[in-house]
């Protein structure tokens, strides 16, 4: 009913509200219609009429549209067990977030992993107040190589729950969801809530209860996200909106980066960083991150942990470390879009070394490899990214990977990103 945003607009419902404009919901109707999906159902409940009243039957607007009529609040997934014509996978969206996402890279990862459910997650400035999703950690799948990520959900965080340090994936709200998930919620549902049994809520009676099944994925994206839900950032998004900043964020677009170094860069150093605790964030470094953040380009760290070969540090270690970093970024409304790390060192003789990471690779900085992979995941233009570091091996690097301009900055100095940064936002 958009209690928290009366001040934008008080007579319409929520996805019906102009931005710059357009309706949110027609926003995301192109959206849609530009990936080729083009039949849609809207569930419609308070003020539905508006809804129905201005789309019709999806024609003027290139789809077809039908519509569901909840007569009394079913909560955020009860309609979906009434709805007959759910027979195949489908895409579920809630109809007051302003979105621009390549639902085709979304809907390749879903059927490459056989999900019954994969959910869009993302980075953003409050993950302490927004739901988490905590993903299995693989070694690499063959000695010498890189760490793999499936997607696959082990832990779902809610925003009351404890947490110590955590990874900055938040819960975006977008889902594929496949009928075989309603199919066995129904089976432990209906017993358990004989009073209600068709009020059903997405996260708590159909997706946490099913993370057991191994069948639950996450899909992690930069693309854009922002739930309007208050003035403030309905405010933020028109801005958006207006820059070309939502749409620039769509990943068949070329994206740009600003790519950073770890330590003496983001962290002070002092010799390799083995545990979470001697995690700590260099002076000027949330805010300059937090600018990158606003700015349009993504914000990905690249750096070399050796201490992995060296025995010094295990994955899980490293993986508690770079939680631990992204957890003190949130805090400050800052993050960090993606993290590359290269655990290789060639050099032997030290205590408990792992010998099969003892490789001469391809990704170990000065080599390009990490720029490489993530310009593949992100469908990055190098050419018009940057390198910031505290070492010539980080300017090498990026000039190995063919950045516009690489930036040496002094080790451990404060507010050395910041101005870096603000170099580059500048121009």
């Amino acid at each position: 009913m958009g209690t928290r945003i009366l001040s934008v607009a008080n007579d319409v419902p929520k996805p019906m509200i102009n931005i710059c404009g357009k309706p949110i919901l027609q926003r995301q109707i192109e959206n849609l219609k530009a990936c080729g999906l083009t039949d849609i159902t809207l569930v419609i409940g308070h003020l539905g009429n508006v809804i129905s009243d201005f789309f019709g039957d999806g024609s003027e607007f290139g789809v077809n549209i039908s519509y569901f009529v909840e007569d009394h609040p079913l909560g955020t997934a009860g309609a979906l067990f009434k709805m007959p014509q759910l027979t195949d996978d489908f895409l579920l969206l809630c109809g007051d977030t302003i979105i621009d996402v390549d639902f085709n890279r979304f809907i390749a990862f879903h059927r490459e992993r056989k999900a019954w459910a994969s959910l869009v997650a993302h980075p953003n400035g409050h993950p302490f107040d927004s739901s988490l999703l905590v993903t299995e950690i693989l070694p690499p799948a063959q000695p010498g190589g890189l760490p793999v990520g499936t997607g696959r959900v082990v832990r779902w965080i809610t925003k009351e729950e404890e947490r110590s340090y955590y990874k900055n994936r938040v819960n975006a709200g977008i889902e594929i969801i496949s009928p075989q998930l309603l199919r066995e919620t129904m089976k432990t549902f209906v017993p358990r809530h004989p009073e209600t049994p068709d009020k059903i809520d997405l996260d708590r009676d159909v997706l946490k209860p099913n993370i057991q099944s191994g069948r639950i994925f996450a899909y992690d994206t930069p693309e854009y996200i922002k739930d309007v839900g208050t003035p403030d950032r309905f405010y933020e998004a028109e801005n958006d909106i207006k820059s070309e900043k939502v749409h620039a964020r769509n990943l068949s677009n070329p994206q740009k980066a600003i790519f950073i170094d770890r330590d003496g860069t983001l962290n002070t150093t002092d010799g390799f960083l083995t545990q979470p605790e001697q995690m700590q964030l260099i002076e000027g470094v949330p805010e300059a991150v937090k600018m990158i953040n606003k700015s349009g380009y993504l914000a990905i760290v690249i750096t070399n942990q050796p201490v992995i070969a060296r025995g010094e540090c295990t994955f899980e270690q490293l993986n508690l470390i770079h939680e631990k970093m992204e957890m003190e970024l949130g805090l400050h409304g800052a993050f960090v879009d993606a993290i590359y790390y290269c655990p290789h060192h060639t050099d032997r003789g030290f205590e408990g070394e792992r010998v099969e990471y003892k490789i001469n690779c391809d990704c170990r900085k000065p080599k390009a490899g990490l720029f490489l992979r993530a310009a593949k995941d992100f469908n990055i233009d190098l050419s018009q990214s940057y390198m910031i570091g505290d070492s010539n091996r980080d300017v090498r690097a990026g000039d190995n990977a063919g950045v516009k301009a690489s930036i040496l900055i002094e080790q451990n100095k404060p507010n050395g990103l910041l101005r870096a940064v603000e170099s580059i936002i500048g121009n």
